[in-house]
């Protein structure tokens, strides 16, 4: 499935940004002060819940989004997202998918084009997001190439935003069981941080565009 960039009709071809020309070393990284979202977080598990959370959701032009998926340890073995994020201004959304699937109210937030949903990497969520159930996603922003069209070196969702944001973010609950049924306080604040700098990023990328 092919991800649509969103065209603003006025997009030109971006010059490389000088201090970005060079890749961002994990140690550099690693000195920066840790931050993470400290807002407010609505797990949604229930089919009760989804259709105001979605109200939520097509009220906002642009949403950060991410997924988190069960780790796989043994060769052969895969499974499908478990957990859903999308971020607001603010709130985040997490969405347990094993209980509630794909609903209809999420897939009409990823076929609208009026809505961007940015994050990174974003071919391989909605590959894996359309096996759950199928849909024509519109309105994603990969910031991944968003980054290449700065000159930007470091392309990961950590790597960005210590370039751009000046701060780093934990991945200490990445490999955690996204399955489960009741989240750890670490795991709700490691995936509503991911949506949250997504969100952030997108601003700054449009800045940066802008100047």
């Amino acid at each position: 499935m092919k991800i649509r960039k969103m065209m603003t009709g006025t997009e030109k071809s971006l010059p490389a940004v000088p201090e970005f020309d060079r890749r961002m070393s994990r140690e550099e990284i690693n000195d920066l002060p840790l931050q993470r979202w400290e807002g407010p977080i609505q797990v949604i598990s229930e089919h009760d819940d989804v259709t105001r959370a979605i109200e939520r959701l097509q009220a906002e032009p642009v949403l950060g989004f991410d997924t988190e998926t069960r780790p796989a340890f043994k060769k052969g073995q895969s499974y499908p997202p478990a957990l859903l994020q999308l971020a607001t201004a603010e709130e985040v959304f997490l969405f347990q998918l094993t209980p509630l699937g794909l609903p209809e109210g999420l897939r009409a937030v990823f076929t609208n084009p009026a809505i961007i949903k940015t994050g990174v990497s974003l071919a391989y969520d909605l590959r894996e997001l359309n096996k759950v159930s199928p849909f024509d996603g519109q309105g994603f922003v990969d910031l991944a190439h968003e980054a290449k069209q700065l000159g930007i070196q470091n392309h990961g969702l950590r790597g960005l935003c210590a370039v751009l944001l000046g701060f780093r973010i934990s991945k200490s609950s990445q490999t955690s069981n996204w399955s489960k049924k009741n989240l750890t306080p670490a795991q709700m604040k490691y995936a509503a941080t991911d949506a949250w700098v997504g969100r952030e990023l997108y601003s700054r990328f449009q800045t940066l565009k802008n100047q």
